[in-house]
């Protein structure tokens, strides 16, 4: 029988999600992490602190954010209804304003007057940008140069807000390089030096810590779903006026981790997490680390990795910058040994599909992040019942991309 606290406990003190997670770091970061580890235990229940937190996310982010019932696109397809969790109305235009608006807290109480990020969609840099110019904090923000030539707004947009962009050319110029690079400015400049890690990845404490700052997304639905579905005279999933399938897509996982936490503890709801299958999962180009990955440890936890049979990481693929990282969350590897959550693929070519039906059939334009996920929301829903329904965790807008998608349909903008 296995020893492991329930799912709802995750992590254990050491911050293991069962077999996956933990501490994974040079002797030059045990310090600083330690000292993390302390503040965070200290902050994450203080009555101010999260005072101020959740007053950030409601006068500066904008909170609660809607959920929209897709309802064009649910006739069409036919089958279960289809709704959007709205993260793209978010300041910023993504989820990831949530975290990085808890981590500068604890930096600032911390005394750390620099910050440093890594981004690959440039959502988590332009968020972290963003908040350091409200808090007068410094910023340097690491980004793979090919994820920077493909995310040249958000890169303007992080200049603008007052950030050192840094290029990195190394490995395949993408967001695992630019993690190993925001990894080595941490140890040079630990002292006065904040890491926000915008994924639920890492050592610990920062997949328990960046999941909590993003469960706030479930923490609404669960809140907000019950009505909707009482309106459309929807049964919910069984047992309760809840969705019968969260979706979501899943590069290292945080968007996903913060509308599936809430739900863990609601069994009736399947939890789905969509990942990157780029040009397909048998073609060798993908980042999809939980169907075609094996245990091993990536920027200081243990986690599944994609790797050759020496155990070396192996280049990723994804039209979605945000996707294409070699490694997944802990607890996310945690919960598919678990069997709470179902891991699938959707390639290029059908999140691309998916981002174009969107706009057309909604007037909405999504990222190709979140475009994975819609993509497979339209695949199951005509497959369910049209009393069911599916909750998309539509993570981000498109702005950021439509010079990927305008290049890949030939068009000039």
């Amino acid at each position: 029988m296995s020893t492991a606290p329930p799912l709802y406990q995750q992590p254990d003190p050491s911050g293991h999600f069962g077999p996956y997670g933990g501490s994974f770091v040079s002797e030059t970061l045990t310090h600083a992490l330690a000292e993390l580890r302390s503040a965070y235990a200290h902050y994450q229940h203080d009555p101010e602190f999260l005072r101020e937190f959740h007053y950030e996310l409601a006068h500066f982010v904008g909170r609660p954010s809607p959920i929209y019932h897709a309802a064009r696109s649910s006739r069409e397809l036919g089958g279960a209804q289809i709704f959007l969790k709205r993260e793209d109305l978010n300041h910023t235009g993504a989820h990831k304003i949530n975290n990085v608006i808890g981590q500068a807290m604890l930096a600032r109480r911390m005394g750390k007057p620099r910050i440093i990020a890594e981004t690959g969609a440039g959502q988590h840099g332009v968020a972290t940008a963003t908040i350091c110019a409200r808090y007068g904090l410094e910023c340097v923000v690491y980004m793979g140069a090919e994820d920077l030539k493909r995310q040249m707004p958000n890169v303007y947009r992080m200049k603008l807000l007052g950030a050192t962009v840094v290029p990195v050319t190394s490995g395949s110029q993408t967001l695992k390089d630019a993690l190993n690079e925001a990894m080595r400015d941490w140890v040079t400049n630990v002292e006065r030096t904040f890491y926000i890690i915008g994924t639920v990845a890492g050592p610990h404490p920062y997949p328990m810590m960046v999941r909590d700052f993003q469960r706030v997304i479930g923490e609404e639905c669960l809140q907000q779903m019950p009505a909707l579905l009482a309106e459309l005279g929807l049964p919910g999933n069984g047992a309760e006026l809840q969705p019968d399938v969260v979706l979501a897509c899943v590069g290292g996982g945080s968007n996903a981790m913060g509308i599936f936490h809430p739900y863990l503890e609601h069994p009736q709801t399947r939890l789905i997490g969509v990942e990157a299958a780029g040009d397909g999962l048998e073609s060798g180009r993908h980042s999809a680390s939980l169907q075609k990955g094996l245990p091993g440890v990536l920027h200081g936890n243990r986690t599944y990795v994609l790797q050759d049979e020496d155990g070396q990481i192996v280049e990723t693929h994804s039209v979605s910058a945000g996707l294409d990282y070699p490694g997944v969350g802990p607890e996310h590897a945690w919960l598919k040994d678990s069997g709470r959550a179902e891991y699938v693929g959707v390639t290029d070519e059908q999140a691309l599909a998916a981002f174009h039906r969107l706009c057309r059939r909604e007037g909405i334009i999504p990222a190709l992040e979140s475009s994975h996920a819609l993509a497979y929301a339209f695949a199951l829903a005509p497959t369910m019942r049209a009393d069911q329904s599916i909750l998309v965790n539509l993570s981000g807008r498109g702005d950021k991309d439509l010079g990927t998608v305008a290049e890949l349909a030939g068009v000039t903008v």
